[in-house]
């Protein structure tokens, strides 16, 4: 099976890390395809930069139906433009933040995320309500670490991850810890070990969703609201991803 996975900004080496983290996890046989948006932001950090995100998502899943991905993985943990991408494609679409909530509360009765920056824990509070896990999540922790300085040495990123963890496994009372980045994905088992407790990484646990739906020969549902989205001409930029236009997968 073919998995397109999407990160949504727009720097390529956190594509190719998020690329190398999807494949790790991957089954033998299943082909990981990582890609990024044409345009947007080079990290996703607030309501602006995912607005730009989610037309991003658009775009590569527009793409991706063209070139026969059989699901995506949504790479950012703010999950941006994720219901638009399951109307557009036909496979399972898996948001990094939904995968890491279900899998944290199949291991522990209570989860704690550790995310980047602190203005950022207010998107992640709304996804837990969304989702429905606000008895599960007992805290969202920021580290003020920005999603680019997480490959770099200068900003002392694991053991700020690892430290805001540790406290955020007392304070809350939680037994797993939920990374809240897909940047941190290559922290993931070392912060295991050192906590002692289950650490999720979204991006794992997206790909393994995705590839048990696809197995099961399970796809989104085409009733109601996840319908393909209605024929017509987009004005602007947005033309060459209009729904039913000439070349467009149905």
């Amino acid at each position: 099976m073919k998995i397109r996975v999407i990160n949504p900004n727009t720097t390529a080496s956190m594509t190719a890390a998020i690329g190398a983290a999807a494949r790790a996890a991957a089954a033998v046989g299943t082909t990981i395809e990582a890609v990024n948006p044409s345009f947007g932001a080079p990290s996703i950090e607030g309501h602006f930069d995912d607005v730009w995100a989610a037309a991003g998502v658009a775009e590569q899943v527009h793409a991706g139906e063209a070139a026969g991905a059989d699901a995506y993985v949504i790479a950012c943990f703010g999950d941006p433009g994720l219901h638009a991408a399951r109307e557009r494609a036909i496979g399972p679409v898996i948001g990094i933040a939904e995968a890491a909530f279900h899998a944290a509360s199949l291991l522990a009765t209570g989860f704690s995320v550790v995310t980047t920056l602190t203005r950022t824990c207010v998107i992640a509070e709304h996804l837990v309500a969304q989702y429905g896990f606000e008895r599960r999540c007992r805290g969202i922790h920021g580290t003020d670490i920005k999603v680019l300085e997480l490959d770099d040495p200068k900003s002392d990123a694991f053991a700020r991850i690892l430290t805001c963890a540790e406290q955020a496994l007392v304070a809350d009372r939680s037994g797993a810890i939920v990374l809240g980045c897909a940047g941190m994905a290559d922290l993931c088992h070392a912060l295991q070990q050192r906590l002692g407790v289950p650490v999720i990484d979204g991006v794992g646990a997206a790909v393994k969703l995705a590839e048990m739906l696809v197995s099961l020969g399970l796809a989104t549902s085409k009733r109601g609201d996840y319908a393909a989205p209605l024929a017509k001409v987009y004005a602007g930029l947005a033309g060459p991803w209009s729904p039913g236009s000439p070349g467009s997968p149905p």
